[in-house]
């Protein structure tokens, strides 16, 4: 059955403001499972979102909550962020975190077609689907330099990692839409296909390099037989990111 068939996505409105604690405590759970930081938002933050209409809400065909995403501005409207991206665990692996990217990128478009839109990311899935959508691997100076998108980054685990490349890089990937600028949705689909495995490799080295320093602290600070232990969990931890 397709994406379509089995959910609703909407532009969310006041009558979906009950679902906002639902949403926060989805992000939050999701989050400390996959043992990241995100940038906490409150129910009623969320429920800001829906009554200016910069959100999107999906349903199953019963009337189930099963996702979430909204819309953030920053340097004055010229950039905004598909944020908060969140699918109900009983609907993952469906293609309604696609269908939910696709939905509020529009939505984007159409409210601020003249805005950059970015995002930063660690997972392989989601660059597929900002390719599809036309956005592009950007260095951290393309993005906006509004201090409060970068306050957001405090809760995440590799925060250190990033303040320590003065805001110039990190674990995560940036990606830009530029509506100036960018290749047909299919062009890009078809690139992604085929350097896949280069962004993988890419990844996976980037990660290595810019922990290497969190690496020898540890060793330093550990008790004296430990190493062994600590390189493990650091190389499990880059290759299942």
């Amino acid at each position: 059955m397709k994406t379509t068939e089995q959910f609703q996505i909407l532009i969310a409105n006041e009558s979906h403001l009950s679902f906002a604690q639902i949403i926060c405590d989805e992000m939050a759970s999701s989050a400390k499972a996959r043992g990241t930081g995100i940038a906490k938002r409150s129910p009623d933050y969320i429920q800001q979102k829906m009554r200016e209409g910069k959100a999107v809400i999906a349903f199953d065909k019963e009337g189930i909550w099963a996702g979430f995403c909204y819309i953030e501005t920053w340097s004055h409207g010229g950039y905004v962020a598909n944020s908060g991206l969140i699918v109900s665990p009983a609907f993952r692996k469906s293609g309604l975190a696609r269908a939910i990217k696709h939905k509020i990128f529009g939505l984007s478009r159409k409210l601020y077609p003249n805005a950059k839109i970015f995002g930063l990311t660690t997972g392989l899935a989601v660059m597929k689907i900002n390719s599809e959508l036309g956005y592009e691997p950007v260095t951290y100076s393309e993005l906006t330099q509004d201090e409060e998108f970068w306050a957001g980054c405090k809760s995440c685990v590799n925060y250190d990692i990033l303040m320590s490349k003065e805001r110039k890089n990190c674990l995560c990937t940036a990606m830009l839409y530029n509506p100036d600028d960018h290749p047909g949705a299919e062009e890009t689909k078809q690139d992604f296909q085929q350097h896949s495995k280069l962004y993988e490799r890419f990844m996976r080295i980037k990660k290595w390099k810019l922990l290497q320093p969190f690496i020898k602290k540890e060793k330093t600070e550990s008790k004296p037989g430990s190493k062994v232990n600590i390189r493990k969990s650091i190389l499990h931890f880059i290759f299942n990111l």
